[in-house]
């Protein structure tokens, strides 16, 4: 069992070379063309887990490094060749399904409990202090937006260590589970938008623009280019760490003192404004688009997107690290009517999807990322937007950002309709 980062890294590394260097073979051409790339560089790094090659749980300080450098970097260097105007050329329908996947959830958790509660009472417990209602607010808080509004949730509803522990579960659980089909879906994104009927004519647009901009302006990258690149980028890193924790950190003091002076103040929802991590991709996100309108944009043809790329996939690599497919199996056996519900939750917020993009004839892809967006927030809504093309990448990171400002108030909501159904 490797307990040390440094194997660790290198056993992660080389599982991505052994996927891209077999996706390049002719042999595995039909493998591929079924099972992508990206979610085979998130399953090896799982089965390295889950057979105890691995263990990541011991202290590994790689996902955190992952997500705190080399993920705002990716945001940067993908939003150098960001086409705002053409994002917003795709229309309302990326928005409608954005939303439409927060109100699945919303809907989605009140309405698998009450379906659960029907053959296992047990699971509603009404104002009880482990009452269900108060840990499914938490997953409800991450599937909406993210790790900061889930911790805010924990906080307001009062969730104990314990309960928390098993909701984690729950969402790493199903938010794992729902994430492959997606990447396999971006795979066969053509036929479902056949039987969506949907016109992706403006979603093809954007990515053949910024896909030619990329060609009309691609030359052999310099060593000069690569440090120009790699020293800007860090440096603008660098900055939204600063700055971040500077934000978070008045914002925490602010909500404190206002809710202290008012309890009922509706600032204490608002406690997504005090996370980092927030911070850290809103300021990079943004260094990133202000970048694009300077000849930094140039960079582009010296492979920014590609380096953003390898920065997104040791991303994913150390995200499939953690999941553990036998603890998985037996949190199962221990906590099914939990994990059931959080499976019926998911299928509800899927089914409400596909329904409204059936109707609005919304493309696959509004599906995955506004989806995506809310689930699985900025580290993965971008992984799965360049799971259709590495150029549509901001488009799932300017709709994750928004997941974080909208999260902790709709789960609050959703909060307060599943201690309804639990006093009933």
């Amino acid at each position: 069992m490797i307990t040390a980062d440094a194997p660790m890294l290198g056993l992660l590394l080389a599982c991505l070379a052994i996927v891209f260097h077999t996706a390049r073979l002719e042999r595995f051409a039909k493998f591929y063309r079924v099972v992508p790339a990206l979610l085979m560089a998130y399953f090896l790094p799982a089965i390295l887990n889950s057979t105890g090659i691995i263990e990541a749980s011991h202290d590994s300080q790689l996902y955190y490094v992952a997500s705190r450098y080399l993920l705002p970097a990716s945001l940067i260097l993908f939003c150098l060749s960001i086409d705002l105007k053409g994002i917003i050329n795709l229309g309302p329908k990326a928005l409608i399904m954005f939303f439409t996947a927060t109100a699945g959830i919303m809907i989605g958790g009140p309405l698998a409990l009450w379906i659960v509660s029907n053959f296992r009472p047990d699971v509603l417990g009404g104002d009880a202090p482990d009452a269900l209602w108060r840990g499914l607010s938490t997953v409800a808080g991450s599937w909406i937006g993210g790790g900061a509004n889930q911790t805010a949730l924990k906080e307001i509803s009062h969730v104990a260590d314990d309960q928390f522990s098993v909701m984690i579960i729950v969402d790493v659980f199903v938010a794992n589970l729902w994430m492959p089909f997606l990447l396999i879906g971006a795979g066969i994104s053509a036929k479902i938008d056949s039987w969506l009927k949907a016109d992706a004519s403006a979603v093809e647009e954007l990515k053949k623009k910024v896909e030619d901009y990329q060609s009309s302006i691609a030359r052999i990258a310099s060593f000069n280019d690569l440090m120009v690149m790699l020293g800007v980028v860090f440096a603008v890193v660098g900055a939204a760490h600063f700055f971040g924790t500077g934000l978070s950190t008045w914002f925490e003091g602010w909500i404190e003192a206002s809710v202290n002076d008012n309890p009922n103040s509706i600032l204490k929802y608002l406690t997504t404004l005090s996370s980092g991590f927030f911070w850290l991709v809103t300021l990079a996100t943004a260094g990133g688009i202000a970048l694009s309108f300077t000849p930094m944009r140039t960079y582009e043809g010296a492979g920014a997107s590609k380096l953003a790329s390898v920065f997104l996939y040791v991303l994913v690599a150390t995200i499939g690290m953690k999941m553990d497919i036998g603890e998985l199996m037996d949190s199962w056996a221990q906590y099914w009517p939990v994990l059931l519900i959080g499976l019926l939750w998911m299928m509800i917020h899927v089914v409400i999807l596909l329904s409204v993009a059936k109707i609005i004839r919304a493309p696959f892809f509004f599906v995955a990322v506004g989806s995506q967006a809310n689930v699985g927030g900025a580290a993965s809504a971008p992984i799965v937007a360049s799971a259709f093309s590495p150029a549509l990448a901001p488009v799932g990171v300017l709709l994750a950002v928004l997941g974080y400002a909208v999260g902790t108030v709709a789960a609050v909501i959703c909060m307060e309709m599943m201690h309804a159904i639990s006093l009933v």
